[in-house]
């Protein structure tokens, strides 16, 4: 971070972690270094992956943006399914879920505002304990409401 609390990240910087499903978690800007403002990461999704739930956040509005490969949203009642360049506004308090829909593997970029969702997100890089996963979903405004119905 700079002085006047900018943040600038090269190609290839930030935080990296690689989940079970393979999926594997950019993490380029911290709530904590924008004043918590935003959270932002690049997910890179392997073909038929998928988050694990459908949920919403409480706190934060998410925006998923599309790099690469095809993958199906479901917001509120409505499934949409896009390739590169598709951008999705995820508000809070909508139950939503994603997966990697399309044949190959994808990239897509997430980014929580203001930064309280993504709180679970950067704690992810800690490797919590199973014990620990509920409550910092809980503290971060997440509220799981059941598997991923896509």
């Amino acid at each position: 971070m700079f002085k006047n609390n900018s943040v600038v990240i090269p190609p290839g910087g930030g935080k990296h972690l690689t989940e079970a499903s393979g999926q594997v978690l950019s993490m380029k800007l911290f709530g904590r270094e924008t004043g918590g403002s935003v959270t932002l990461f690049e997910q890179a999704v392997p073909a038929g992956s998928k988050n694990s739930w459908l949920h919403l956040h409480r706190d934060s509005d998410e925006i998923a943006w599309v790099l690469e490969g095809e993958f199906t949203f479901k917001i509120g009642e409505q499934v949409i399914a896009g390739g590169p360049g598709t951008c999705a506004f995820l508000p809070r308090n909508v139950p939503h879920a994603w997966k990697n829909s399309g044949t190959g593997p994808g990239r897509v970029v997430f980014l929580y505002t203001p930064a309280g969702a993504g709180r679970f997100v950067e704690e992810m890089v800690e490797r919590p304990d199973e014990g620990e996963l509920k409550k910092r979903l809980e503290e971060s405004g997440w509220e799981v409401l059941g598997p991923n119905p896509l």
